[in-house]
């Protein structure tokens, strides 16, 4: 996978977030500030943008621009989290030109391991983590085994863990205000993490 389809993938996440807008911040009304959506629209808009007009050419250098872009274009806690995990995922891949599915694994583990830092959050907070981590072991598990739908168990995984979401209680964030009243409400960064993780499966498949 070279520079051509990490772009694709970034492209085709901002498309899927901008045509998802108005439910990301339906679910973050419930639970949150009312503008997950809205403020991680944007943040993908200007990435588009950034990548255009830098026009970075490997892999790495596509993910570290996202991940910088959004963290200057994007408010509240989205920005420095998913670009932490972007520019994270971009220095793990470095200056590599193809990278192959285990390259692409490490990334989104040094992904993973950014936001957990950065948000100090684990499987089971009600956080984004419970769709990446569960994402990113499947997908390494799946490359382990041979499997050649290693980039369909990602995107799977991450759908699942974000729907596991509704009946968590949570524990991080302003949604951890509300206590048990949180529970009965995806959450909108998981949701938006399978999103986001369902284009880097159809862009990967698609640049076959």
């Amino acid at each position: 996978m070279d520079a051509d389809v990490f772009r694709t993938w970034i492209t085709t996440a901002a498309g899927v977030i901008e045509e998802q807008r108005d439910h990301l911040t339906q679910l973050d009304a419930a639970i949150g500030d009312a503008d997950h959506g809205i403020n991680l629209a944007r943040g993908f808009s200007a990435v588009v943008t950034a990548l255009e007009t830098a026009a970075p050419a490997t892999p790495g250098a596509v993910l570290t621009l996202t991940g910088s872009t959004l963290i200057s274009k994007v408010g509240g806690a989205s920005g420095p989290l998913y670009g932490t995990a972007f520019r994270g995922a971009g220095k793990a891949l470095g200056d590599t030109a193809d990278v192959d599915l285990p390259g692409l694994a490490a990334a989104l583990e040094a992904a993973l391991a950014g936001v957990q830092r950065l948000g100090a959050a684990r499987e089971g907070d009600k956080t984004m983590v419970d769709a990446l981590a569960p994402a990113t072991g499947a997908f390494s598990k799946a490359i382990a085994e041979g499997a050649s739908d290693a980039l369909t168990a990602l995107a799977e995984a991450a759908q699942a863990g974000a729907a596991a979401t509704i009946s968590m209680q949570a524990l991080k964030g302003r949604a951890s205000y509300l206590g048990p009243r949180s529970v009965g409400h995806e959450d909108p960064g998981a949701a938006s993490t399978a999103l986001i993780l369902g284009a880097l499966r159809d862009a990967a498949l698609a640049g076959r």
